[in-house]
């Protein structure tokens, strides 16, 4: 989809959401990733609407991603929850990956929270731990700024000097000493998916400083700082990569622990946000 043409149609799906929730400006966007369906802050839930209702939202396909839009207060913010985001390997156009951003920008969101269950390419950043992003590696091979430029998307070629707000992860490091949370900070890996890395892979990604290994958040970041908005990027180890542990991996078993580490992502969340850390 060209730039101009998503603005149009951001536009119109702004327009429906508009009439569905007036008076609402969304300040913070939300996007949950797998395992998290505990991970959503205890906020005053004023509309939920499901992606299926949403001109222009395709459904989800990925068990755990459950498809719809909260919309509702916390600490005096609004705040928008996408349960369930769009991935390039479900067949998405990598374009298509920056729509949910463009639009909820459009509707007035500055600030964007990514989660994500990620595999640890390190022995000491374990299964359950949670990992503030720092930065990112892209190779997804793919960008979803190519070929879509619109000025009212922002600058053409984008600073990604600091992706994620580094003053916003020293804060919340502060905030939350003495509370038992096994915080991390990484190097995000961004690859297209969906099979897992080969442990020969796992072993290039680590050689070139990455910590932690996904299929999602860095398109979602790159349209969010192309367009200016803060980025905080909040992930649970799900796995061991292959090589560091003999086990297999399955999508059930990813599930299964993020009931456990839902809960600590959720306080995160809420602490930066109300203490003003994000």
């Amino acid at each position: 989809m060209k730039g101009e043409e998503m603005y149009k149609t951001i536009v119109k799906t702004a327009s429906y959401l508009k009439k569905k929730i007036k008076n609402f400006n969304p300040e913070y966007l939300i996007i949950m990733g797998s395992g998290l369906k505990n991970a959503i802050p205890d906020m005053e839930v004023i509309k939920t609407i499901k992606y299926s209702d949403i001109p222009n939202f395709p459904l989800t396909t990925v068990k755990g991603h459950i498809g719809e839009l909260i919309y509702g207060r916390y600490a005096g913010k609004n705040i928008a929850v996408m349960r369930g985001r769009f991935h390039y390997y479900e067949g998405h156009p990598i374009t298509f990956i920056s729509f949910p951003i463009r639009l909820f920008n459009y509707l007035g969101a500055k600030k964007l929270v990514v989660t994500a269950a990620v595999g640890s390419l390190k022995k000491d950043i374990k299964p359950g731990d949670i990992v503030l992003l720092k930065s990112h590696i892209n190779l997804m091979d793919t960008n979803p700024l190519i070929g879509n430029y619109y000025e009212k998307f922002g600058e053409m070629f984008v600073d990604m000097s600091e992706p994620y707000k580094l003053s916003t992860v020293k804060d919340i490091k502060n905030l939350i000493k003495g509370k038992k949370i096994a915080l991390k900070e990484g190097v995000y890996v961004a690859v297209s998916g969906p099979c897992y890395e080969t442990p020969a892979e796992a072993n290039m990604y680590r050689l070139m400083g990455g910590d932690v290994i996904g299929m999602s958040v860095v398109p979602e970041v790159i349209s969010a700082r192309q367009l200016n908005m803060d980025v905080l990027g909040v992930c649970w180890i799900s796995n061991y990569v292959p090589g560091i542990e003999n086990k297999n991996i399955s999508h059930d078993d990813v599930l299964k622990l993020g009931d456990l580490a839902g809960e600590n992502i959720k306080y995160i969340v809420e602490t930066a946000i109300s203490k003003g850390a994000f």
